[in-house]
């Protein structure tokens, strides 16, 4: 981002906090629910996981250069939309949490989002899925037995948020969890890269349809649990992340894979509208993580970004070819890069998306953005 932008970032960021601000007792509460885009540190309590990030090169700008678990080489689009509303970062996984915890007057939220994950409960524990992710000893994988656990599944973080809502109501009172909340929900791309990668037989028509019955029968069981403000982000063009790039001679984007994304944003938006029609009460904000990251990929200059083909942690083509890892390839120049990984964004382009969807206009966030929906 120039520096003009930068300028324009930090005008946002403090307009933001002195709307809602986490020592306001009113200020919403938090919960976060997806895949490794929001994931900040849920697989490190799997240990059987190969769906983890809590080794270096990963982390080396969070503070001490911590390998957090984030999939990142410093904090991500969770933990941006968090500073946005007024706290330090994310609320904590799940998983870490303690009964405790939910005694704490700064309580702000919880963060159930696990790498890998997906829409259907299957995605993020098939073989292809695993050998998506890898171990920093690049040690052969095997299919995990009854008793591993690659993800945690959409389906068992709404189960996990049942847990909380039950524990909050019986401390604080319901209100506060059903009325305020914010719900962030990044979800998507792991169905459609082990949709595009399997050759599947089901026609595309046919598997999107499936994939929004389930997005819809999830949405209804947190709406049934008190969940009324959605802050939804769509797939990003996940054709051009490094690498499905390495499987295009010419190193362009996979046009076939950007196509389905674009589908499926196009049927959440349908899908939305039809659910807000039907529920009076419910307020969302969706964000086109396509647009807006196209929108990069194509003029990438002025958001300060020079590399926006080759990930910045990896090997290989566009080094694409491996996870990042200790032993990996590491560019300098992380602000620069629009990739991390051979998936994932970098800090820098974590910022610019959750600023996006905060403050941005309906060519990106629809039918309102996500400071409105916080103001809701």
């Amino acid at each position: 981002m120039a520096n003009k932008s930068w300028v324009v970032v930090s005008l946002v960021l403090c307009v933001a906090v002195a709307v809602v601000s986490s020592s306001d007792p009113g200020a919403p509460l938090i919960f976060v629910l997806g895949d490794s885009t929001a994931d900040v540190g849920t697989n490190n309590f799997l240990p059987t996981s190969t769906a983890r990030a809590n080794f270096p090169h990963n982390g080396i700008d969070f503070p001490s250069s911590k390998p957090t678990g984030r999939f990142s080489n410093g904090l991500n689009s969770a933990d941006f939309l968090a500073q946005i509303l007024g706290l330090r970062r994310s609320p904590p996984p799940f998983l870490s949490l303690k009964a405790k915890s939910l005694r704490k007057k700064r309580f702000s939220g919880v963060n159930f989002a696990s790498g890998g994950s997906g829409l259907l409960d299957i995605t993020g524990k098939t073989s292809l899925s695993l050998m998506k992710f890898g171990t920093p000893e690049k040690t052969p994988l095997a299919a995990p037995s009854v008793n591993q656990k690659n993800v945690v599944s959409l389906t068992e973080q709404i189960q996990q948020f049942a847990t909380v809502k039950r524990n909050l109501t019986a401390i604080k009172g319901g209100r506060r969890v059903t009325k305020k909340s914010l719900f962030f929900i990044s979800i998507g791309s792991n169905d459609l890269f082990e949709y595009y990668h399997s050759n599947s037989s089901i026609p595309k028509e046919e598997f999107l349809t499936s994939l929004l019955l389930a997005y819809e029968n999830h949405l209804k069981n947190l709406i049934d649990l008190g969940a009324r403000k959605f802050g939804i982000i769509s797939v990003a063009p996940i054709g051009c992340c490094p690498s499905q790039r390495i499987h295009n001679t010419t190193s362009g984007c996979l046009e076939d894979l950007n196509d389905l994304a674009v589908a499926f944003h196009a049927r959440l938006d349908a899908l939305m509208f039809k659910m807000s029609s039907e529920c009076k009460d419910i307020k969302y904000a969706l964000g086109n993580a396509f647009e807006m990251t196209i929108n990069v990929i194509q003029n990438p200059l002025p958001y300060n970004f020079t590399q926006v083909e080759a990930a910045c942690c990896g090997a290989g083509k566009l080094n694409g070819e491996s996870f990042c890892s200790p032993y990996a390839n590491l560019c300098l120049n992380r602000d620069n890069y629009l990739f991390w990984d051979l998936y994932h964004p970098t800090q820098a382009a974590s910022k610019l998306a959750a600023v996006t969807l905060f403050n941005g206009g309906p060519q990106f966030v629809t039918p309102i953005n996500f400071a409105r929906l916080a103001m809701a």
